[in-house]
């Protein structure tokens, strides 16, 4: 097909400090700009399926602009296959707003997995429930944050936290 981002050429990326997980996205910009964010931090980037969007949506490639290429991106048919693709002893953490501990209560550990759930429902409870989770918190009336700017803080807090930058 024309435009899907799956037949690029992209960037494997061999030693990633850490590993975003998207579990089922739904919303195509959300992912475009976590792409992005990727390819700037050199983080490798899980979508598990099913997505809510054809990965040749216009919205898709708009977000993530011309930097398809130097994303480490990895999909996975489901959950199930994305849990066989970990190594033995990889750490999966979750991050939900429905979670008690804050985000910067986890110890950040090389080549982590943070995994982030679907726009509109989050996590389901089987996995909150298997895994360690953790929370930004939010001090104002909304109900969330944008999943792309939790990402943002997440990553960028792990990566301080691994001594990637001053």
């Amino acid at each position: 097909m024309p435009g899907d981002i799956t037949r690029i050429s992209h960037r494997i990326i061999q030693a990633p400090p850490v590993h975003i997980v998207l579990y089922q996205p739904e919303i195509p910009a959300n992912t475009g700009n976590i792409a992005r964010l990727c390819g700037a931090a050199e983080v490798t980037l899980h979508l598990v399926h099913p997505l809510g969007f054809k990965v040749d949506d216009k919205h898709l490639k708009r977000a993530g602009l011309d930097y398809w290429t130097e994303i480490d991106i990895r999909h996975h048919v489901d959950f199930e296959a994305f849990l066989r693709h970990l190594a033995p002893h990889a750490r999966l953490l979750a991050f939900s707003r429905h979670a008690k501990d804050l985000y910067t209560e986890a110890r950040a550990q090389e080549r982590d997995y943070l995994l982030f759930g679907r726009e509109t429902e989050g996590l389901p409870d089987e996995i909150l429930e298997r895994y360690p989770a953790y929370r930004v918190p939010i001090w104002g009336r909304v109900r969330s944050l944008n999943l792309s700017t939790t990402v943002g803080i997440v990553v960028y807090h792990f990566l301080h936290n691994l001594g990637r930058f001053p």
